[in-house]
């Protein structure tokens, strides 16, 4: 798995116009599912998301993890980061079919709801706008493959 996780101040998803789901201070998280995912990768990265300690503490270092700072979660599906850029045209043939990526998606969701975060979604497969107010600006990229 593959997730883009930005600090914001606020995050929100829309879906035909309507705002689906919207958070206050916290991380917009982009995330990907690679065709060779599995429930270990949906752990492992959903475990890295609750303790990135990326906010800042009382001395302006980034050592605070979300829980800590009263962070909240908005998380996107995005199979986009598996693109295969060797030609200007990108494939997607690394990324999940949905069959596998659905719920792998949804695991991430539940582990960070039952670590107590309020998580947002989007809509697996929908047309998405996302808007975010980026704060620092702050991103990480994850990979399972690398943690």
């Amino acid at each position: 798995m593959r997730a883009v996780v930005t600090r914001v101040k606020s995050a929100s998803v829309s879906i035909g116009g309507e705002v689906k789901s919207s958070i206050g201070k916290g991380f917009l998280v982009l995330l990907g599912v690679h065709q060779d995912d599995g429930e270990a990768e949906a752990l492992k990265i959903a475990d890295k998301i609750c303790g990135l300690r990326i906010f800042e503490d009382e001395n302006g270092k980034m050592n605070v993890n979300p829980a800590d700072a009263g962070a909240e979660l908005l998380i996107i599906s995005q199979f986009t980061l598996f693109a295969d850029c060797r030609s200007r045209r990108p494939g997607f043939s690394k990324a999940a079919r949905p069959e596998t990526a659905i719920p792998l998606y949804e695991k991430v969701i539940e582990e960070c709801r039952s670590r107590g975060f309020k998580t947002g979604t989007g809509e697996f497969g929908a047309e998405m706008l996302v808007a975010s107010e980026n704060d620092g600006p702050v991103t990480i990229l994850l990979d399972t493959k690398e943690l």
